[in-house]
């Protein structure tokens, strides 16, 4: 099915609506915690989020963050709070998490986990990534967990990053990009935007929005191939393909296209 750009939102928002009312997997594909254990989270980040941990993430992007009690952290495509949550138990007390998603079947679950957690500094808004229900100026630090992948205007997304940012405010992404371009049945297909893939940028493309948005000392301290990720979840490209990112045979798109996938971490800062 082609991509239509006015459409990609609504086939994005329902597929992870879906995810979050238990009808569909995640990309990962296995059970959430073998997934989070394999992209870099503890037993202890997973004692802490609980149900919030769905399995969707490419990264840990708190891994290298320099997150600091009192801070104000934001965080871009919370789903069900899980990186807000893990982000929460280090600003402490005197900081506050904010949770930005779309999606209103996550947004409830977030707030229910919140509920049950009791994190009351822990606040979850409903609004674009693109378009951020968040004041200027007003963020320390802003994560993201393979999400930014999945706008149809990345650029927008860096513009507001550094918008919220407070001068010296810092952003720590992990994410999905291409090593190399996608051929163009991959690159028009809505099932592999959604599985997570035809919505990556060039790594190289990804990085000049980046800098076009005015965000200034760059670095990319992780490059992870998919294949490695794939390895690390007991997964190929076509078991994959098959049982959950809407394939189908082993020659589908998701075999084509892990060889050009890698997950990588960003970090950078607003000047």
């Amino acid at each position: 099915m082609p991509v239509n750009e006015a459409g990609i939102v609504e086939v994005v928002k329902e597929h992870y609506g879906a995810i979050a009312r238990g009808e569909q997997s995640g990309c990962g594909c296995g059970a959430p915690g073998k997934v989070a254990r394999a992209i870099g989270y503890s037993q202890e980040d997973l004692a802490l989020a609980q149900q919030a941990n769905l399995g969707l993430g490419c990264g840990n992007p708190l891994a290298l963050a320099a997150i600091q009690p009192g801070m104000t952290v934001l965080d871009l495509g919370s789903g069900a709070g899980f990186d807000a949550f893990l982000a929460w138990r280090r600003v402490g007390p005197t900081g506050r998490v904010i949770g930005v998603d779309m999606t209103d079947d996550m947004l409830a679950q977030a707030r229910k986990n919140a509920a049950n957690l009791s994190a009351t500094n822990v606040e979850f808004r409903q609004g674009r990534i693109e378009s951020l229900p968040v004041e200027d100026s007003s963020i320390d630090l802003v994560i993201s967990n393979c999400v930014i992948n999945l706008s149809p205007d990345k650029p927008a997304v860096f513009r507001e990053i550094f918008r919220v940012l407070r001068p010296g405010g810092q952003f720590a992404i992990s994410d999905l990009v291409l090593l190399k371009e996608l051929p163009e049945k991959i690159a028009s297909n809505v099932s592999a935007y959604v599985g997570c893939v035809a919505g990556a940028s060039l790594l190289t493309d990804y990085i000049r929005m980046a800098v076009q948005a005015g965000l200034v000392e760059l670095s990319v301290p992780q490059i992870v191939p998919s294949s490695r990720i794939l390895a690390a979840y007991g997964l190929d490209a076509p078991k994959l393909a098959s049982s959950c990112c809407g394939g189908g045979a082993p020659d589908d798109w998701m075999h084509e296209a892990a060889s050009a996938v890698a997950s990588v971490r960003l970090h950078g800062r607003r000047p």
